[in-house]
């Protein structure tokens, strides 16, 4: 299993509240690609993995934003 750091934030679509709420963790995964679909089983999800290796998912479930970035621990 790999190590990351994980970084999930939730975007606020109150006018009145532009905030984030975000969350950070260390998981073992194999597959983020799993995690992901399990966290999100309604989502339409889109990925991108950046130069650095971190592979970073965008979720929007019914209008629900949400941003999952999976950074590879050394």
């Amino acid at each position: 299993m790999r190590e990351y750091e994980l970084c999930c934030e939730i975007f606020n679509q109150c006018s009145n509240n532009q905030m984030r709420d975000v969350a950070f963790s260390e998981v073992s995964l194999e597959d983020t690609d799993a995690y992901v679909r399990a966290q999100e089983p309604k989502a339409r999800i889109e990925k991108e993995v950046l130069a650095d290796g971190t592979a970073v998912y965008h979720t929007d479930t019914a209008g629900l934003l949400k941003r999952y970035s999976f950074t590879p621990i050394d």
